[in-house]
């Protein structure tokens, strides 16, 4: 297990990190009597990402000190690709539906089953949650939404993959080469997201069935790179696989989807290996306020 998560699973025991998305994890396991724990974090004001150390110390210390933070632009350089023929991913269907939870940080489906494997690792799906908008960019360009499926080894690695959903925004009288997921449309339905409008419900959803979502990321490939957790504690050494495919979802169901999710993306992050953003702010600050230039960390330059 990669150092920074071995600390972060000693810290999280010992504090109450609520609602990351590492929920489900080692690092925040489901809680037993079934109730929905309610984040203490967020992302506008005093609990927004600017002041995620301060919420929890020092179990959240990484948000502004870590070198190797997500979400990031995904630009050439920062990322390795792999095809999606290199990994085997399955994704268990969900025939009796599954459970649904408004966490207040994000809006959650806790899975049955499901499996990443790459580079002779195995990693087991926990859960898969929803950011609006996308909290990577692509290329400097932000999408409506992204879908982060959450998986864990035996030895307690994390590894993540991201997905991008755009918006099929083709008039109604047309016909558009940009169909939507049966899946986003299933859970943004409003008998279903009308359920969990509220931090710290849940439900119960219709049948999910998840091949189509798994084909489609097969046929694409991931950029592939070392991050952390994009939320609260900001545990790193999370292997990140940000999919080239997109899902696709209709205006209605991203009006339904933002009116329960708001804003609930956190601000890009330097590039791996690179100072962290508040570190370098920081700094910056107090060379304004006192009037001298101080210098700043490696590569900070580099913004």
């Amino acid at each position: 297990m990669r150092p920074t998560l071995q600390l972060l699973a000693l810290v999280a025991s010992a504090t109450r990190v609520f609602a990351s998305c590492a929920h489900g994890t080692f690092l925040r396991p489901r809680a037993e009597n079934g109730t929905v724990e309610v984040a203490n974090f967020g992302y506008i004001g005093k609990i927004g990402p600017l002041n995620w150390a301060g919420l929890e110390s020092p179990a959240n210390e990484l948000c502004a000190t870590g070198t190797r933070q997500s979400p990031i632009d995904m630009v050439d350089g920062v990322y390795t690709l792999i095809q999606g023929s290199d990994i085997r991913l399955t994704i268990n269907d969900m025939p009796e539906g599954a459970d649904f939870e408004n966490l207040g940080s994000t809006v959650e489906v806790f899975t049955h089953g499901g499996e990443l494997k790459v580079a002779h690792k195995k990693f087991g799906l926990k859960q898969f949650h929803f950011h609006l908008p996308s909290e990577h960019l692509d290329d400097g360009t932000s999408h409506a939404m992204e879908m982060h499926l959450v998986f864990e080894s035996a030895a307690h690695e994390l590894a993540v993959i991201g997905v991008y959903i755009t918006v099929n925004d083709a008039p109604t009288n047309t016909t558009s080469t940009s169909t939507t997921t049966p899946l986003l449309e299933t859970l943004f339905s409003t008998p279903v997201i009308k359920q969990i409008s509220a931090p710290g419900t849940k439900t119960k959803t219709p049948p999910l069935f998840m091949l189509e979502v798994v084909n489609q990321l097969k046929r694409g490939a991931f950029q592939a790179y070392s991050g952390s957790l994009t939320t609260p504690p900001c545990a790193e050494g999370v292997r990140w696989h940000v999919s080239t495919a997109r899902l696709v979802v209709s205006p209605a169901s991203l009006a339904r989807a933002r009116d329960v999710l708001g804003f609930n993306a956190r601000f890009p992050q330097n590039s791996p290996g690179r100072p962290n953003i508040l570190l370098v702010s920081a700094l910056g600050s107090v060379a304004a306020v006192v009037g001298v230039q101080l210098p700043l960390p490696v590569g900070a330059g580099d913004l």
